[in-house]
């Protein structure tokens, strides 16, 4: 299923290792605490993480859409809040990369490579969730640029990110909505607040904020490709590559989860023998190898599909689902092996519980993405 070269094959087990010898060790405590993990993510900047996705001039190297999904999924099996940490950036880095003018490429892109500039989206608001077409933060052409007004939330790395990617609304009246929707690249400026930290069940560490606008003013050049009305076709593409991000997140925890329990069941005796020798047990440790598989090797398709200029809103769509789904069932079987050991903050299984529900929110709920697969499967009418 994969087409990686050998120098995507060697990225991708130089961060298995920094997530063996570097994440791993420290992880627990750093998590427990809620710290933001600073070392960590200049180690992944020297490790290249933050240019994954930028290719010459700007960066060093752009790896094919398989490589960085088993990048980001490496980073989650250590910790899921590394794979956050760079999954927003990496998205907009695409977008500006593919609909930003030559001028937003050289401004912005080199310095995201090396993880000088990071940045993040900005989509939900209170209100909107998933109905992308109901924004209310504008943006409000003016003599010297856009004064955006409005708020968002739920937004990944709000405080240490440079950019912003916004989605607002450029043309309120337009018929259809999304015709007036567009993306500014904001920059933290006067009337630009991230307002607090939302407190969260997991995903410790990575901060997820409020963000308000109060006649922020950008420049007219702070239009993603110059263009008004485009934003929302462009923010949908770039889920596609967010969806697939998302999948492997959820197969990086759901993978530590499985190893973690497999390693208890081993060393764990009951009745004189493992209790993997269990049939109950064994059978959950079955299921759980069978659907991480089968969960990674959806995700490899879609970013397959991506490689080869394919569409993939579908079968990105489909990876997220099953995975996520996946990854919050192996959680708890992993919780179930471990018996009251998994619910104590000494194992870290309970984490990987904690962990696993934000995938089903994130990036387009469960529920959104089932009406996405169905009206994709019944437009295209084949799955192959």
């Amino acid at each position: 299923m994969t087409r990686l070269s050998a120098e995507e094959e060697a990225i991708v087990e130089l961060v298995a290792r920094f997530v063996d010898n570097e994440v791993r060790p420290v992880v627990r405590d750093l998590e427990h605490e809620n710290i933001y993990p600073e070392a960590l993510i200049e180690q992944m900047k020297e490790l290249g993480v933050y240019g994954l996705t930028i290719p010459e001039p700007y960066g060093p190297y752009a790896v094919t859409t398989q490589c960085y999904a088993l990048v980001a999924e490496e980073l989650a099996r250590g910790w899921m809040s590394l794979a956050g940490a760079f999954g927003g950036h990496s998205v907009v880095s695409k977008l500006v990369l593919r609909y930003g003018t030559q001028e937003q490429r050289e401004q912005y892109l080199p310095r995201m490579a090396t993880g000088e500039l990071r940045a993040t989206m900005a989509l939900t608001e209170p209100d909107g969730g998933s109905d992308l077409q109901a924004l209310r933060t504008v943006a409000k052409r003016a003599d010297d640029g856009y004064l955006i007004n409005g708020t968002k939330t739920w937004i990944t790395n709000a405080r240490r990110s440079g950019l912003v990617a916004l989605l607002c609304k450029t043309d309120p009246a337009a018929e259809p909505a999304h015709r007036g929707i567009s993306i500014l690249l904001v920059e933290k400026g006067p009337g630009f607040t991230v307002s607090r930290d939302l407190p969260k069940l997991g995903y410790k560490g990575v901060e997820s904020c409020e963000l308000h606008f109060d006649d922020c003013l950008v420049p007219h050049d702070a239009l993603l490709g110059g263009t008004e009305g485009a934003g929302f076709g462009q923010m949908m593409a770039g889920l596609e590559v967010g969806r697939i991000q998302v999948a492997a997140r959820a197969i990086g925890v759901a993978r530590a989860a499985y190893d973690d329990a497999l390693q208890y069941a081993q060393d764990r005796k009951t009745f004189g023998k493992p209790i993997w020798q269990h049939q109950s047990v064994g059978n959950l440790l079955a299921d759980m190898a069978t659907q991480i598989t089968a969960a990674r090797q959806l995700n490899l398709h879609a970013a397959d599909c991506i490689d080869t200029g394919r569409r993939a809103d579908m079968e990105a769509g489909m990876a997220k689902l099953f995975a996520s789904e996946m990854a919050a069932k192996v959680t708890l079987d992993a919780i179930r092996i471990h018996g009251g050991y998994g619910y104590s903050q000494e194992f870290d299984v309970e984490r990987y519980y904690r962990d696993a529900p934000l995938m089903i929110v994130g990036e387009g709920t469960n529920e959104i993405l089932r009406n996405v697969i169905a009206k994709q499967a019944v437009g295209r009418r084949k799955l192959f």
